[in-house]
């Protein structure tokens, strides 16, 4: 749904928020829908932003992980270059791909408390692909770079601040709020043609 100029969008499977294909699919879906927004918010479900793409499919063999890797590649890219800015409301622990989906956001607001981020791939016999390896080398800080991707590196959220996957931090009852204000600022603030095209460039 669009509110103030602000598409918000929920990603909430009802367990650990992992990438499947019916879930990309409906991320793809809702941001067709928020076409005419000014910005985006991007809302995890309670204490689990996201696992990261669905290891059961995952471990169907390489065909399968390659199809749904390729499918994530395509709408995690889709929302690193969508024309209107896109806002992440960090609600918990983002592992793998889920923290490649950080890395999509002009700005991510992360939650306080309990909660594991990084890119563990390597940890569990995964190479990394080029795209989120290139995600992390345009947002993570050169210093946490090599550490984060080739180290597994693993952060709680202040270590995800100071290392560029988040930009800053909120409670669990403020995060949403602040997502949304910080959004809600961007639509207002933002001439729609000159942002999409310096994001563009």
């Amino acid at each position: 749904n669009i509110e103030d100029d602000v598409a918000v969008i929920t990603l909430d499977d009802g367990k650990a928020n992992a990438l499947s294909h019916a879930v990309l699919e409906s991320l793809g879906r809702a941001l067709d829908e928020a076409a005419e927004a000014r910005a985006v918010v991007l809302i995890g479900r309670p204490g689990r932003f996201c696992a990261g793409f669905d290891l059961s499919i995952m471990s169907k063999g390489m065909d399968a992980a390659r199809d749904l890797v390729k499918t994530g590649a395509g709408v995690m890219l889709r929302l690193f270059t969508f024309p209107a800015p896109v806002v992440i409301a960090a609600t918990g622990h983002a592992m793998a791909g889920g923290a490649v989906l950080l890395l999509t956001a002009d700005h991510c607001v992360g939650v306080e408390g309990d909660v594991k981020i990084g890119l563990n791939e390597v940890a569990i016999g995964m190479p990394l692909p080029i795209f989120a390896v290139e995600l992390a080398r345009h947002r993570l800080g050169a210093q946490h770079f090599g550490a984060a991707t080739g180290l597994a590196q693993i952060y709680d959220p202040k270590g995800a601040l100071q290392a560029g996957y988040l930009h800053e931090l909120a409670s669990p009852e403020g995060l949403v709020d602040t997502a949304m204000e910080r959004a809600r600022a961007m639509a207002a603030t933002l001439k729609p043609r000159a942002y999409a095209r310096t994001k563009e460039q």
